[in-house]
């Protein structure tokens, strides 16, 4: 394709610059805003930057929003919906769908009207009115907080209990430190299965093929336990239309498509031998799953979102077997102490082992190494920002095994002092959970 100009656009480095690095790299311009001040070293001396994106629109000839908000109370849809009405083509959502992700009793509601099934949930605005409820309903639920903690992902709890007791003592807990933060919780009955994301990109008229189907890794340590992250490994693999995706996204088409919506959208589901219970949306890129998927694009990443962003349904050539990508961090990490990071993080030089020795200074990235919270000064990559993450390294193969062996055997050449990562991703898919979709029949054709 012809050069094309790009301009992503981001409220907190939300992990954009490495697909904006790769579409610079595929040989296209490309400017990057980053809108808070704590992030905007992230992505330097790999991308070009701009300080004033809005004076940078008429200049691009694809704008991309990467979350859904930009400052503190300006959804990113409102503006994507200006700019394409306005004739620029647009990577982003609209008011209704950044609703979908920070509304969950809306997202649930716009999933009923399009008949797809939902778990049993309630919403509170009062910790007492949700204790009565659990001891009127005993049972596991999951408290999902809502207002401005709703994203602190540590606070989200999912009940062991079959009578609902550690839900209630959760509940008091969190009244006592964080009732002045929460707006309110949602109530959602637990429900045991096999986890999975399904995954589709909308050209702003239909979903685009293949779709995508990803397993999340979202606790800190191997096994599922310690506290909840952003997300600290992703498996997955990618598909023609399923029953599994028809009886999720499939049936949001029409909605998506009268909303005008462009991007990735994800619904995070429980499945079982009953059915699939959606649990919540992600109207946007996910973290680190726009990683795994540009390295799962084999053909021009570059034409894939311009012609995203125009509605060309454009297919894009990927890997068709799995993948894995494994999200490597740094002290604090998932907490914020300014003095640990400062001690152990800040600035780190990243070195790469490579078959001439270590180096700190690659000109392109080593194979399947893809930049979160990172930096290039002076021709050396260093740790960036202020949250810990600085990488994601992945692998492909034709099982997830496979895929494993070799994310793991590049992990293995970071040598960044006091990191750590997860090395179980992709396990769940081959200790079971591939087999029970395969057999409830929920990957064949819809």
């Amino acid at each position: 394709m012809n050069t094309t100009r790009f301009l992503f656009v981001s409220a907190d480095a939300a992990l954009i610059g490495d697909l904006a690095w790769q579409i610079h790299r595929e040989g296209h311009e490309v400017r990057y805003y980053i809108e808070a001040e704590s992030d905007r070293e992230i992505a330097d001396g790999f991308v070009p930057k701009t300080d004033d994106w809005e004076a940078d629109v008429d200049w691009a000839d694809v704008v991309v929003f990467d979350d859904i908000w930009l400052g503190s109370d300006v959804g990113t849809g409102e503006r994507a919906a200006e700019l394409r009405a306005d004739g620029h083509a647009v990577v982003g959502g609209t008011p209704a769908t950044d609703r979908l992700e920070d509304d969950r009793g809306y997202a649930m509601e716009v999933l009923a009207d399009n008949g797809v099934d939902t778990v049993p949930h309630r919403e509170f605005t009062d910790f007492e009115a949700g204790r009565a409820f659990v001891r009127e309903n005993p049972g596991p639920y999951v408290v999902k907080p809502l207002g401005e903690v709703q994203n602190v992902k540590r606070l989200l709890y999912v009940g062991r209990e079959d009578d609902g007791g550690d839900v209630l003592d959760v509940l008091t807990a969190y009244e006592r430190a964080w009732g002045h933060r929460m707006k309110g919780f949602q109530l959602q009955r637990k429900v045991d299965g096999v986890e999975v994301a399904v995954c589709g990109f909308f050209d702003g008229d239909g979903f685009v093929e293949p779709v995508n189907f990803n397993f999340e890794h979202k606790r800190l340590f191997p096994g599922n336990v310690g506290p909840s992250t952003g997300e600290m490994g992703t498996s997955m693999f990618w598909s023609a239309r399923n029953d599994l995706f028809e009886r999720t996204l499939g049936r949001l088409e029409g909605w998506l498509a009268d909303e005008g919506y462009v991007g990735s959208i994800d619904l995070n589901c429980i499945v079982d031998a009953d059915g699939v219970h959606p649990l919540e949306f992600t109207p946007r890129f996910g973290y680190p799953t726009i990683a795994l998927q540009a390295e799962a694009i084999e053909s021009s990443t570059a034409a894939f979102f311009a012609g995203l962003a125009r509605g060309e349904n454009p297919s894009p050539t990927v890997h068709r077997g799995y993948q894995v990508g494994v999200r490597v961090v740094l002290p604090p990490f998932p907490f914020d102490d300014e003095a640990v990071y400062d001690e152990n993080s800040r600035n780190a030089p990243i070195v790469f082992q490579t078959d001439g020795g270590a180096t700190a200074s690659p000109e392109s990235p080593p194979e399947g190494v893809h930049v979160e919270d990172a930096k290039r000064v002076d021709g050396q990559w260093r740790v960036a920002g202020e949250a810990g993450m600085p990488l994601v390294v992945t692998g492909k193969g034709e099982t997830m095994q496979a895929a494993r062996e070799q994310a793991y055997d590049r992990v293995a050449d970071v040598l960044l002092p006091n990191c750590y990562y997860r090395d179980d991703i992709g396990e769940r898919w081959i200790d079971g959970d591939g087999d029970r979709l395969q057999a409830w029949g929920y990957l064949g054709s819809a």
